[in-house]
């Protein structure tokens, strides 16, 4: 049944055209201590979180460049995100994707990866810009916190840390940003339906060092309250271990579909719906 809604996804996917950009403003990727940023926000059907959260990009990173990479929303989320992004790019609904159409129109020097329910630090573009000035360094990333105080969310922000110092391994939650030449020296995220933000973080290290900023993102708890703290982080911590070891990635879409009782698609938190019988 896993397979038969994977085939069928593909085929969905395979009859969309590419992208379309609309474009919202003429103003390109501010200059920052000599580099200009562009962030690219993947979203699909996020209309309760967008706009506070361009607000919340536009005051805590101002005059960076916001695209928006929107994979077919039904809510009205291009219509707030028109409002309140630079760019809005339209695509097919794959996280990959989205990115890769958001990366292509951006104008900065450096491309910084951005989900919808996350919350950015103080002085983030200081910091981004501080690490990129080391020439070794070919990209970094934030640690992450859950917001809320329960201790088990504390296990899980270190879990998830030195987690993936020890797999070589990191997902979009963090934050990750490259200079712009090395995206495109590397072709981009391989348009895969899941994990294509540990591939390509791993295909960063392979060309020198990553840095990790000690300032955390917070990340909303919304994916844990909907599964189950526990259960998710060990269904997250048996996926990337696997993942690190080589199983195919059917295995592990049909692995998070059995502990979580989905897989997500392609929105700003997850990646592709499989429909599965409820349990």
């Amino acid at each position: 049944m896993i397979g038969a809604a994977i085939k069928s996804f593909g085929d969905m996917n395979a009859a969309v055209p590419l992208s379309r950009v609309d474009a919202k403003r003429e103003n390109n990727a501010r200059s920052y201590e000599g580099t200009r940023i562009s962030i690219i926000v993947p979203a699909w059907d996020e209309a309760p979180l967008i706009r506070s959260f361009l607000e919340h990009v536009r005051e805590r990173a101002p005059d960076t460049e916001i695209i928006v990479a929107d994979g077919g929303s039904s809510d009205g989320t291009t219509e707030l995100a028109k409002k309140f992004a630079d760019r809005l790019v339209r695509t097919r609904r794959n996280r990959a994707v989205q990115m890769n159409a958001g990366a292509r129109v951006a104008s900065g020097d450096v491309l910084w990866f951005l989900h919808v329910d996350v919350e950015l630090p103080a002085q983030c573009l200081d910091e981004i810009g501080r690490t990129l000035n080391d020439p070794n360094v070919v990209c970094g990333y934030f640690r992450i916190r859950l917001p809320r105080s329960p201790f088990v969310y504390r296990l899980t922000d270190s879990f998830a840390h030195y987690a993936g110092i020890l797999l070589r391994m990191r997902c979009g939650d963090h934050g990750i940003f490259c200079r712009r030449q090395l995206f495109e020296d590397l072709g981009g995220f391989p348009e895969t339906p899941i994990m294509e933000d540990v591939e390509f973080f791993r295909m960063l290290q392979q060309r020198g060092r990553v840095a990790y900023i000690d300032k955390r993102i917070v990340v909303s708890p919304r994916r844990y309250e909907r599964v189950g703290v526990l259960r998710l982080t060990l269904a997250y911590g048996l996926i990337a271990a696997l993942y690190a070891a080589g199983a195919p990635l059917r295995v592990l879409i049909w692995l998070y579909a059995r502990t979580c009782g989905y897989v997500k698609n392609a929105d700003a938190t997850g990646n592709f719906i499989v429909p599965i019988r409820n349990k």
